[in-house]
Formats: C-alpha cells, sequence, structure tokens
C-alpha cells in the first residue's frame, strides 16, 4: 500500500493508537511500521495472532509482557568485544525476567486455552536462567553494580565506609567546638570527591591543607584540613580500586552474555511481537472490534461498520457490501450526508483488516483482501503547481487508473467535480466504465443525476444513498444500497416557507426525464420501506420462534436432568442395597464354618448364591421390580409352602408364623427368621421327594483342594471360578490354600490380586517361593 494512501485514509492514527497500548521499545517501533498486506495467508495469520491476544486478554486480562528497553544495540556491542554499562545488563535482566514470566504464564495456559498462534512463538522463545541469576545477583534494577557481585568488590566498599566514617568524624570536629567559629556554615560537604569544609578566607591559614574552590564572592574557601588529607587520599585510592574492580565485574558478565547474543536477540525480537499481539487487542477492545472473516469469495459484508476515529456516541453504525451481484457502488446523497465518511470506513476498516486487526463491525463481517487500495477524496488543489481542483483530482484518477488491478478497490469521491456538469458527468461514467472493464471494485460518490441513471442500468452496478430525514430536515447519515438518493431541494424549500407558485414554477423548469427520474427513486424507497416492514415482521416472528424454541429446549434439559438424577439415586439405593446383601452372606458363611468345624456342610447352592451376589451390582429398572415385589406380597403364605429366601437365594420350607409379618424358615440345616416381605414362593413338583439334611462328615479324600489351577482359562471363567473356590475353601475351614494362575498376559494375575484385595475374609496374601511357582501362584491366608 502506498504512504499516501495511508495517510488519506489515516491509517497513521490507527498506527499510533496501537503504539499507545505497547509497552516494549521494540512493540511500539513494531506497531509504527504496521503495514497492510495484500497476502491472504499473512493476513490470516495475523488476524490469528490478534484473535489470540484477545482471548488471553479476555481471560487472564493480557499477557504478563513488561516495559522492557531496546537491547539490540547491547547486544551488538558485546558481540564486537566493548563492554557493556550498569543500564545495558538491567536492560536484559528485565528482557530475561519476562520471557521468564510469559514462559511460565503460557505453559499454564496450555492445560485450559487453546490458541492459534501464540504457543508456537513460545517455543521461540530461549530461558537462559544461568545468565539471568549470574546477572541479578551483580546489577540492581538502576543498573548499579552490587556489593554481591564479587568477594573483592564487597571488602573494598567495607573500607570505604570504615574510611567515610573516620572521616566524617575528623571533619565534624572542626564544625563544633571552638573551630566552628571559623567557618562560614558548620556543614561538611565535597569538592573533586575530596571532604571539605567551608572556612572563612581570613581564617584559612588556621587548618592548613589544600584549598579545593572558593564562593562567588571570594569570602569562603572549600578547605580540605591537613589532618584528613592522607586519610582523603586513602580514600580516593580506595574509590580507583572499587572502580577497577566495577570494570572488572562488567568485563566478566558481558564475556557470558556474548555467547548468547543470539538467543537473547530472538527473546526481545518475540517479547516485542507478542507486546504488538497485546497491544491490538487492547485497541480491538477500545473501539469493541470483532474479527474479520476473510472471504474466498472476495465478498465485502460490514456489517454495522463504524468509523473508529469518529466517537463512538457520535457515529452512525452502517451496512457495507460489495462484491457477488456488483464490484461497483454509485453513492448519491446530500451534502455532509456522510458520504466521504461511508467511502473512508470501507477503506480505513479494509486497510486495518489487511494488517492484522480487529475492525469496529458486528460479528461475521467479512473483508476481501485488496491486492491494493487507491482513494481520491478531498480537495488537494495545489497553488504551488497551479492545479485546480479538475485538475488534482484527475491527476489522482489518471495514476489510479495506472495501477489498478482486478483485485484492487477504489475509491472516488465526487468524481468528475470541479467542472461542466455535463462534461464531468460523461468523463465519471467514462471512468467508471474503465474500471468496471478492469475488474476492479469502486465506490463513487457523486451528485450527477446522470450516475443515477449508470448506477441503476449497468450489469455488476448498484445506486446507494445516505438517508434524509424530511421531517427534521436533517441527514440521517444512513447508508441505503440499491436506491439512489433525490434531490430534496423542492420540499425542503415549501418546508422553509418559499411561495408553492415559485415552487410549481422550478418543477416546469426541468426535464421530464428528471421527473421521471425522481418519481423512479420515490417508488424504489416505498417499495424499501415495505420491504423493511415485511422484514421487521418476519424478525419480529422469528425472535418468538426463537424464543419458544429456547424454553422447550430448557424444560427439555431440565426434565432430563431431573430424569437422570433419580435414575441415578435408584441405582445408588441398589447397590448399597446389595453391599448390605454381600455382607449379610459374608456373615453367615462365617457362622456356617464355625458351627460346622470338622464337618463340610453340603450346600453347594450357599456358594453358588454367593457368586450370583457379587454380579447383582448393575443398572436393574426399579420400576420393574416394584411390580414384581407387589405381585408377590400377593401370594398367601401358609406353614409347611416352599419359599425361596430372596435375600440370599435359598429355598427352604415355612415353619411357622412369627408375628404379623414375619416367618420361621428351615434352609437347609439352619433355621431363620425372615420378614414376609422378603419371601416368594415356590409352587411344589407333584412327586416331591422327601427333604433331609445330610452332613458329611470330612475324610481326607473329601472337600475341595488346597490348590485352585486358573492356567489356560479365560478370564471371565477364571475370575467366576475363583470366586467359588474360595467360598468353598472358607467353608472347609482352610487356612491357607494356593492359587494357580501362571504368568502368561499378566490378566488373570491382576485380576486374582484385585479379587483378593476385596475379599474381607482374606487376611493377607503374597507370590509362592521360587520353588513353588514365584510369581505364577499366590498363596493366600484366611482370617
Amino acid at each position: 500500500m502506498k504512504h499516501k494512501i495511508l495517510g488519506q485514509l489515516e491509517f497513521d492514527r490507527i498506527q499510533e493508537a496501537v503504539r499507545a497500548e505497547a509497552v516494549t521499545a521494540l512493540g511500539q517501533k513494531l506497531a509504527g511500521r504496521m503495514r497492510p498486506s495484500s497476502d491472504p495467508a499473512k493476513v490470516q495469520q495475523r488476524l490469528d495472532e490478534t484473535a489470540d491476544g484477545a482471548t488471553i486478554l479476555r481471560l487472564r486480562g493480557g499477557l504478563p509482557v513488561a516495559a522492557v528497553p531496546d537491547i539490540t544495540t547491547a547486544l551488538k556491542r558485546a558481540e564486537i568485544g566493548g563492554v557493556l554499562d550498569g543500564s545495558e545488563f538491567a536492560g536484559i535482566v528485565r528482557v530475561l525476567r519476562t520471557v521468564t514470566a510469559l514462559d511460565d504464564f503460557l505453559t499454564d495456559l496450555r492445560e485450559n486455552v487453546e490458541l492459534r498462534r501464540v504457543y508456537q512463538m513460545q517455543e521461540q522463545l530461549t530461558l537462559l536462567p544461568g545468565l539471568l541469576r549470574d546477572l541479578q545477583q551483580a546489577i540492581d534494577e538502576d543498573g548499579n553494580v552490587t556489593d554481591e557481585a564479587s568477594p573483592e568488590l564487597h571488602g573494598i566498599r567495607r573500607r570505604m565506609q570504615a574510611m567515610e566514617r573516620d572521616i566524617r568524624e575528623r571533619m565534624e570536629g572542626y564544625t563544633r567546638g571552638n573551630s566552628a567559629q571559623y567557618l562560614s556554615e558548620p556543614i561538611i560537604t565535597i569538592r573533586d570527591d575530596r571532604y571539605v569544609i567551608p572556612v572563612k578566607a581570613e581564617n584559612r591559614s588556621r587548618f592548613g591543607g589544600v584549598v579545593h574552590d572558593q564562593s562567588a564572592t571570594g569570602q569562603t574557601l572549600f578547605i580540605e584540613p591537613q589532618a584528613v588529607v592522607d586519610l582523603n587520599n586513602r580514600m580516593r585510592e580506595t574509590q580507583v580500586a572499587e572502580r577497577q574492580e566495577v570494570m572488572r565485574v562488567l568485563t566478566d558478565l558481558t564475556a557470558k552474555v556474548a555467547p548468547e547474543t543470539d538467543g537473547l536477540r530472538a527473546d526481545a525480537s518475540v517479547l516485542g511481537h507478542l507486546d504488538l499481539i497485546n497491544a491490538k487487542a487492547k485497541y480491538a477492545a477500545l473501539i469493541k472490534a470483532t474479527e474479520p472473516t476473510i472471504s474466498d469469495e472476495g465478498i465485502v459484508d460490514l456489517r454495522q461498520a463504524r468509523h473508529p476515529l469518529i466517537d463512538a456516541d457520535k457515529v452512525v453504525p452502517n451496512d457495507i457490501t460489495l462484491g457477488g451481484d456488483y464490484q461497483s457502488i454509485v453513492i448519491t446523497g446530500p451534502n455532509t450526508g456522510g458520504k466521504t465518511v461511508t467511502l473512508k470506513t470501507l477503506g480505513l476498516l479494509s486497510l486495518m483488516a489487511q494488517a492484522g486487526l480487529f475492525i469496529p463491525a458486528a460479528e461475521h463481517s467479512t473483508v476481501k483482501v485488496f491486492s491494493n487500495v487507491f482513494a481520491d477524496i478531498g480537495d488537494e488543489q495545489s497553488i504551488e503547481q497551479n492545479l485546480s481542483t479538475f485538475s488534482s483530482h484527475m491527476t489522482n484518477v489518471v495514476a489510479i487508473l495506472g495501477e489498478l488491478d482486478k483485485d484492487s478497490l477504489a475509491l472516488f469521491d465526487e468524481l468528475g467535480a470541479g467542472t461542466d456538469p455535463q462534461e464531468g458527468a460523461a468523463l465519471a461514467i467514462s471512468i467508471l466504465d474503465e474500471v468496471g472493464r478492469i475488474g476492479a471494485y469502486v465506490v463513487d460518490t457523486t451528485h450527477y443525476p446522470e450516475l443515477k441513471l449508470y448506477g441503476y442500468n449497468t450489469p455488476g452496478t448498484t445506486n446507494a444513498s445516505m438517508a434524509f430525514d424530511m421531517d427534521t430536515l436533517q441527514p440521517t447519515y444512513r447508508l441505503q444500497i440499491g436506491i439512489p438518493g433525490r434531490s430534496n431541494a423542492f420540499e425542503i424549500s415549501t418546508r422553509l416557507g418559499l411561495d408553492q407558485a415559485i415552487v410549481d414554477r422550478a418543477k416546469l423548469l426541468i426535464s421530464d426525464d428528471e421527473h421521471d427520474l425522481n418519481n423512479m427513486i420515490a417508488d424504489l424507497e416505498k417499495e424499501r420501506q415495505a420491504a423493511a416492514m415485511t422484514d421487521s415482521d418476519l424478525q419480529k416472528q422469528l425472535d418468538e420462534a426463537t424464543k419458544l424454541h429456547s424454553q422447550l429446549q430448557a424444560a427439555y434439559s431440565d426434565l432430563k436432568m431431573r430424569q437422570d438424577k433419580e435414575l441415578q439415586a435408584a441405582r445408588d439405593k441398589a447397590n448399597r442395597m446389595v453391599a448390605d446383601t454381600q455382607a449379610e452372606a459374608d456373615k453367615i458363611i462365617k457362622s456356617l464354618r464355625k458351627m460346622q468345624r470338622g464337618a463340610t456342610v453340603n450346600d453347594a447352592g450357599v456358594i453358588d448364591a454367593q457368586t450370583r451376589l457379587h454380579q447383582l451390582h448393575q443398572d436393574t429398572p426399579l420400576a420393574r421390580n416394584k411390580v414384581l415385589k407387589k405381585a408377590r406380597n400377593h401370594a398367601t403364605l401358609r406353614a409347611g409352602d416352599t419359599v425361596k429366601v430372596l435375600q440370599y437365594g435359598q429355598t427352604g420350607t415355612l415353619l411357622k408364623q412369627q408375628g404379623n409379618h414375619e416367618w420361621q424358615v428351615q434352609v437347609g440345616i439352619m433355621k431363620m427368621a425372615v420378614p414376609e416381605s422378603g419371601l416368594e414362593k415356590v409352587a411344589t413338583p407333584a412327586t416331591e421327594q422327601p427333604h433331609t439334611a445330610r452332613t458329611h462328615v470330612q475324610g481326607a479324600g473329601s472337600g475341595p483342594s488346597t490348590t485352585l489351577d486358573l492356567r489356560g482359562q479365560r478370564y471371565a471363567e477364571a475370575m467366576t471360578n475363583l470366586d467359588k473356590y474360595i467360598d468353598a475353601a472358607l467353608l472347609a475351614n482352610y487356612p491357607t490354600v494356593t492359587i494357580i494362575h501362571g504368568l502368561g498376559t499378566g490378566a488373570i494375575r491382576n485380576g486374582v490380586t484385585e479379587y483378593l484385595k476385596k475379599n474381607r475374609n482374606v487376611a493377607r496374601f503374597g507370590y509362592a517361593p521360587a520353588n513353588a511357582g514365584g510369581s505364577g501362584a499366590t498363596i493366600v491366608y484366611f482370617k
């Protein structure tokens, strides 16, 4: 983009506003160098960076970029062997501190926030903690070399402090007592880095020593008394030693910086770039700007676009569209109606977007990346060049036509003005035809009625106008695309009191074509108003439908949430019931084991029930359970009925009723009291064999083996067999058993381990010794 165009559209003021938001020297320099790009990929990259900055500003208040100086010169001096001074080291320290803070900030941000470009820039940062530590120890924030820079410097400065105290004590002896009467003032001061006292000229011989200065009147001499000359000499020698040690420290620090100049230069560059991103985001927030979308189809659609340099309380937002059906707009309307502001808004917002800035427009606005933007705006009459208004404009137009291409945007303010109206209109039409032949985008403001007809009749061209309020006789600054502006001179004159007869005679003096044109414009305005009313009604209906949809969506979400909540509560309740049942079953098994001691009860059903209990933890529809429960309760129970004890899954015989809702049940060798709600009647077979409880005395060959081999089994089968085996072993009162699971993939071994951890009856377990299977077998010890 040409610098002249940037000035005409006031892009330089936008640069200055962004520059004011930057805090680093390099960031401010980059803001001043900011230029629009004609490369769509580069434009998108810059917009992505600004979008990242806006996201960080919104979520975290912006990037933590501190005000750091430009260290470029210092790094060059270090590279060529120069010795850096304290202020230069202080600048490098600030850069390194900021780099560290930024890296920590972005690393933390990565966990929760997605960004487009900034994380890639973070990877370009070079962290130099060792160098930062050395510099911070030796240099303070003001660039002074600290006492901790070296042991030698620390010792020298301690000696200097002691000498200074000694000299002051000696000198204060002269400012008190009898000697004070010979002084102009009882004070101690310094001349030529040596401590002196102000002595009256007539008393100079009383103190001896060296005269270093005298007052303007000559009445006071600044004398270094002989008694402190030696002390001052030693003080000067120590000061020289201090300067030499400081220089040595700075030389050593420079030697440490020199190998890291490339990394430091890259850090400074990234900091400046991030500072620019931060500044662009802050400026976007300041003017309430949004990210534009780059149109691949060459469409410009600026929604509620505002000129960023006009007071936000006064500027009137407008929709500006260009491309697609038309690439040329002819804007007509009264003077001071906003035509020129509309041109500048379109041009400036295009430049801002192509510079990677957000634009003051509504969301989802689209822009085209123009190869160039040209403008001929305002009166640039030059007295020195003896050019008239018309000549000045035409010179610009000739230059623009010479550089225009199909991807350019041309903005003409009053094209063809400043000469005979008929000739000017003809020239304007011819120039617009030439722009159309090239295929460029163009917006032209005009007062010529011929251009209204041109905009109406020419393909790819449309009319537009700035609206005028006939009630207030004031422009509204609203852009109306598709409707040319019409002259309101007759209506305005009538409202202002001009005699109607005069107005009527004036109407007779204009041509029929002009009447037809005004009538056409009036009809278009009526059609636009009707369309606007229809659009308003449709929008109202859409808003109502959207509101209803939102309400229904919210109601559905609430219903779904309550349904899920109740279902989860039911699942939790069912799982608690299963847990209680599991605990009760464990107690029963322990009781059986204690009762039987030396005998094994032939009750394989107890083991099966235990397995089924472990499998009960599932999502069961509670409503169905309630129906079954209700049906069970309808069955009439009598003594002698065969029933199923639901809590244990065992079948037994009713002995007698205890209370209103409780029965005594015989299950195997045990008698138990069970609530009526926990019983389910079982149909008795036609030929029922008498049930006799049998007890087998355990012999050498009875009971399960003390070893379970799970090798070669599938995982689910192995876990089921393990569960049954452990219960059988518990009933057999085994103190310990061995589970052989092998090595394999480790799935069954891990499953065995998890099962044993959760079993309440297992005291401890561990892998077998190396000679008994090692990690391929597990020995289990019961409580």
